[in-house]
């Protein structure tokens, strides 16, 4: 029996039986040498049922009488999708017979979200990513703030034993670059000989798929690296045709320099600039956003490519260490803790980090939440006041101070900090170059009292800023979540609902979407999903995680 090559379903199921393939200029010969005349026959009647089976089901999954929001921007339209060996193969109206169909009864069919922003290297242990799926996130973008695996092919090549449930990427972490080569000596400039090895990681790492290089520079090493470094290993970046992605020097009174370094790294490097998690921190800089907006519009207007991205709550999170100045604790705890016993040292740091809160318009540190703090757990979800008042009796400025110094000495903690305002968060929002990514690793259930953005970002916008306060449309809301991020980080195929588009899908009624994860309980998924597909494979079904694990790795697009 012959078969074209075009025929690939059909050849697959013979080949899966065992029986003889024999490829003959562009055709499939498929026969059984050893079959005597009579069950040649029934071979060949076997052969052509199953073949017809095949072909008269042109989709493997239809979703109809849905409301399509494709990721374009454009607006919303009634119609269907279909999927066929994990592509969308047809949008809008939809023919044809399918092995199953889902009515979705006029819900949203759109794009599966991708947050270009995450801190889920834990993914390799926690392969399922429920609580991003849970809100309609199926791509994962990995490697933020400088922080990455150093060598991504062998970190992909055991995701792809493993198996997971969203796609994911990376980027190159510059801390994590500096550290290997320079070691615990970052306090300085590297060498040209350590340049040149620097350069010669971030160079692996894009050919092994990394999207880009980010950095972190509030963070050790990173807030020692001057801009000359990185503009070098950015242009590293810039030849593989790569992306330049900052946790920038300030996000508060400094804000507008470090605005500016980024925009000179693109401008000398020549290459695509992303600044993670825009923000104005602390009372002082609240309603600078027009001054702000203006600052980066401008940019634009002179020929940078240059986007954002932002979470949908007031508050950030990160290691409590970085209330302590770097430069006392650069050396490591050991050292930090030397530092300590010297009265006059430590009275100095007193007095700095007194200045630094009193520089935030605050007189204590009430905004700062212990959300993780493995030495002594039953401080979690306190803020640092509460947890003063707990510890020593009494919560001055002083007491509050010596709580930071002991968690650091015992073990570090992560925190939550308030320190946004709202008004500032929307006017990002409505930029169009605005994205919204969580910043968040793989929540573990039940563990910590961890920042909500991690359960609820993308459900949250969706929810508060689309449904409630009409601060985005539905479409551009979306849009935000998939084609602009596919296209800011050069995911092919990923993104949008079209023809060849790798289907990445979700289905949600946007009456009924909500994020239920809470500052004081976090441990919440997000609803109103009736589905989330990874490469054409259900892996949510009425908000319920089935354990499947479809998710591919995303290497850059050459």
């Amino acid at each position: 029996m012959v078969f074209q090559n075009k025929d690939r379903r059909a050849i697959r199921i013979i080949a899966g039986c065992g029986w003889l393939c024999q490829r003959d200029r562009g055709k499939l010969i498929v026969g059984c040498p050893c079959l005597s005349n009579k069950e040649r026959v029934t071979f060949r009647l076997l052969i052509f049922l199953a073949a017809a089976n095949v072909f008269a089901a042109p989709f493997d999954l239809v979703l109809s009488n849905g409301l399509i929001v494709d990721g374009s921007g454009r607006k919303a339209y009634r119609g269907g999708v279909g999927i066929q060996e994990g592509r969308i193969v047809a949008v809008g109206d939809v023919a044809g017979e399918s092995r199953k169909v889902v009515d979705v009864n006029g819900a949203v069919i759109a794009p599966g979200f991708i947050d270009v922003h995450t801190h889920a290297e834990n993914i390799e242990h926690h392969p399922a990513a429920k609580a991003f799926l849970a809100m309609g996130v199926t791509t994962l973008v990995l490697g933020n703030c400088g922080s990455s695996q150093l060598n991504l092919a062998e970190f992909f090549g055991r995701l792809g034993q493993k198996g997971f449930s969203p796609n994911v990427a990376s980027l190159i972490g510059h801390g994590t670059v500096r550290r290997q080569v320079m070691g615990g000596s970052f306090l300085r400039p590297p060498t040209t000989k350590e340049m040149s090895a620097m350069s010669a990681l971030v160079a692996q790492a894009m050919k092994d798929g990394s999207l880009g290089m980010s950095t972190g520079l509030i963070y050790l090493p990173g807030t020692y690296a001057k801009t000359e470094e990185l503009v070098a290993l950015a242009k590293v970046v810039s030849m593989h045709g790569g992306i330049y992605v900052s946790h920038m020097r300030s996000e508060g009174k400094e804000i507008f320099k470090a605005v500016d370094e980024v925009g000179l790294i693109g401008r000398e490097a020549g290459l695509p600039v992303h600044i993670s998690h825009l923000k104005l921190g602390g009372k002082p800089m609240w309603g600078k956003h027009k001054e702000l907006l203006n600052r980066l519009n401008g940019m634009r207007a002179a020929g940078l490519l240059l986007t954002h991205d932002q979470y949908a709550y007031t508050a950030s999170s990160t290691g409590i260490q970085q209330l302590i100045p770097s430069e006392a604790r650069r050396a490591g705890r050991g050292e930090f803790s030397k530092l300590l016993n010297h009265p006059g040292k430590k009275s100095a740091l007193v007095e700095q980090m007194k200045e630094r809160i009193h520089n935030k318009g605050r007189d204590s540190y009430d905004y700062a939440v212990i959300a993780d703090f493995r030495h002594e757990p039953g401080l979690n979800g306190l803020n640092i006041v509460q947890a003063a008042q707990r510890k020593y009796g009494k919560n001055s400025l002083e007491q509050q101070i010596e709580l930071i110094f002991w968690i650091e000495k015992n073990g570090g903690g992560s925190g939550v900090f308030h320190g946004m305002h709202e008004d500032d968060a929307r006017a990002f929002m409505r930029n169009p170059h605005t994205m919204f990514a969580s910043d968040s690793s793989v929540r573990v259930f039940k563990n910590g009292v961890p920042h909500p953005r991690g359960y609820g970002n993308a459900a949250r916008i969706l929810a508060r800023y689309v449904r409630e306060q009409n601060v985005l449309t539905l479409e551009d809301a979306v849009r935000r979540m998939t084609s602009l991020p596919a296209q800011t980080f050069k995911l092919a195929n990923r993104g949008i609902l079209k023809k060849g588009s790798w289907a990445d899908v979700v289905v949600f009624d946007p009456r009924e979407v909500q994020d239920h994860s809470t500052f004081s309980k976090p441990h919440q998924y997000s609803t109103g999903f009736q589905l989330v597909l990874v490469n054409g494979q259900i892996v949510v079904e009425k908000d319920r995680h089935n354990g499947a694990g479809p998710g591919q790795i995303i290497r850059r697009e050459r």
